[in-house]
């Protein structure tokens, strides 16, 4: 219900405009309503918080029954400013509204600065209480306790111990998403595992039967499940505002990693089907790429060894005659390397593949000879030592032209301005491409195959090796293979799983 506060003092009594009759029938106006419960203080001076029409105003807004509360002036409430702020606070504590009748007293110098320091005093509440609330989720955290529900697939909050327990139901659908993952010979991918569980309408967490590719996709990249969850791993300070914002709005953003909190969990995989998920996830773009007219057995395995460009198949002519050849040039609208036009035979390099596995099957007893020797990577350190000095000269070509701008006046503003942000983007291209070869450096250093991962195609092949199709061919290379290196056109690396 709406209130009306009205005081008046001794001194004021006889003033026009101030008097308690007209106090309540502006306010009434204000309310656009008579239905209003009517405190007032008449003879009581504003210096003082001690009023029986204020205190019993105080008293109900504590106890809800009052939604807002209308005074015909600032004043009226209380002269001492900083009595004016408690009181608006206390209301707004209680979620009561606190509206003036007099629409010009925003405008004023007193105004102003009342809701000046109401707006400072309420940015400085919402600070302590975000402060206080993260350091409580960091101390749950760091006491090895989880923070909040998220409703992860496979397993179900205790909110007693602030623990995780798995939900058998869920987690052997979560075992079944990795295993067949991991597999690849029973689905085309992520796709091929969300169209089957839709198919069999398997419930997702929110009860609905429709699984999009991204939540399987999600499933597989969620560290929890080999038993480590991550906290305080998102920023969303200033998030809360958001849904005031027509523009601008915050963005959640990814805090550094050395800020995340692990917390122990049960594991519902194991450790080594996580990692292997993660090397397949980075792959299955390549590896599960839209269907072409002409079949390529190694599609998205091939990489250039000299500029680190993926090599795609491609039906091409030479001389008169066509044929399928792998090439790491990118000829579509976007890419970021064109590549240094490393060309090989299809049908050569996919015949020296195959024979390769063929010879690791073919004598399993050994495995062990055909670990590769851990490789230097010295191609790849030279190309990192390059992009590193490219990259500071891009950084130290940008200062000279901003201390330039700063000194000199008589210069194209404009012109200078496009070579910084030919700079910028020349410094974030250099950027991104050292990090990918950084990438692939670490790949490469860590070289030695699975021996179970191994065993497991040997075994696919020997089910499968009287019906040799071309699909059944591709699965049994993708199983045993990570990556192909093309050192030149007569020598590869192949490095398994």
């Amino acid at each position: 219900m709406k209130a009306i506060y009205a005081r008046v003092s001794t001194e004021e009594s006889a003033q026009k405009g101030y008097s308690i009759a007209h106090q309540i029938d502006e306010a009434k106006k204000k309310a656009g309503t008579d239905q209003v419960l009517i405190y007032t203080d008449e003879g009581y001076s504003g210096e003082f918080l001690e009023r029986p029409g204020l205190e019993k105003l105080r008293d109900d807004v504590r106890k809800g029954l009052i939604e807002a509360v209308i005074v015909y002036d600032p004043d009226r409430l209380a002269r001492n400013l900083m009595h004016q702020l408690l009181i608006d606070d206390e209301l707004r504590k209680n979620n009561v509204e606190l509206i003036f009748v007099n629409g010009e007293y925003e405008n004023t110098p007193e105004g102003k600065l009342f809701f000046s320091l109401r707006g400072a005093i309420a940015e400085f509440e919402k600070a302590k209480i975000r402060e206080r609330t993260m350091a409580g989720r960091l101390r749950k955290a760091k006491e090895g306790k989880i923070v909040k529900d998220d409703k992860i697939y496979g397993y179900d909050y205790d909110k007693q111990t602030g623990q995780l327990v798995i939900n058998e139901e869920e987690a052997e659908i979560v075992r079944f998403i990795f295993d067949s993952f991991i597999g690849q010979d029973r689905f085309k991918g992520i796709n091929g595992i969300a169209h089957y569980l839709t198919e069999k309408k398997v419930p997702t967490k929110t009860g609905k039967t429709v699984w999009h590719r991204q939540v399987v996709r999600q499933i597989l990249m969620n560290e929890t499940y080999m038993g480590k969850r991550p906290q305080n791993k998102w920023n969303t300070e200033g998030m809360i505002a958001n849904r005031y914002r027509k523009d601008q709005k915050v963005p959640m953003t990814l805090r550094p990693k050395e800020e995340w909190i692990y917390v122990d969990v049960p594991a519902i995989v194991t450790e080594e089907q996580f990692r292997r998920a993660q090397i397949l996830l980075e792959q299955s773009r390549r590896r599960y790429a839209k269907t072409t007219k002409h079949k390529y057995l190694l599609s998205g395995l091939l990489r250039c060894a000299q500029c680190g460009n993926t090599m795609t198949g491609r039906y091409t002519k030479n001389w008169g005659k066509y044929y399928r050849e792998y090439t790491d040039i990118k000829n579509t609208a976007g890419a970021k390397y064109r590549g240094c036009g490393m060309t090989v035979r299809a049908d050569e390099i996919e015949k020296v593949v195959w024979s390769h596995l063929m010879d690791i099957f073919n004598n399993p007893d050994r495995l062990h000879d055909f670990q590769p020797e851990r490789t230097d990577g010295n191609f790849e350190k030279a190309e990192l030592d390059r992009l590193a000095k490219e990259i500071e000269r891009a950084r130290k070509g940008r200062k000279r032209l901003l201390n330039l701008v700063t000194i000199s006046d008589d210069i194209d503003l404009e012109e200078i301005k496009e070579e910084i942000r030919r700079l910028q983007q020349r410094e974030k291209d250099l950027t991104e491409q050292y990090a990918q070869l950084e990438q692939q450096l670490r790949a490469l250093q860590d070289t030695k195959p699975s021996e179970h991962i191994l065993r497991e195609a040997i075994d696919f092949f020997m089910r499968h090796k009287d019906e040799l199709s071309f699909e059944t061919k591709q699965a049994i290379v993708r199983k045993a293979i990570k990556e192909i290196r093309v050192l030149d056109k007569d020598d590869i690396e192949i490095i398994l799983f």
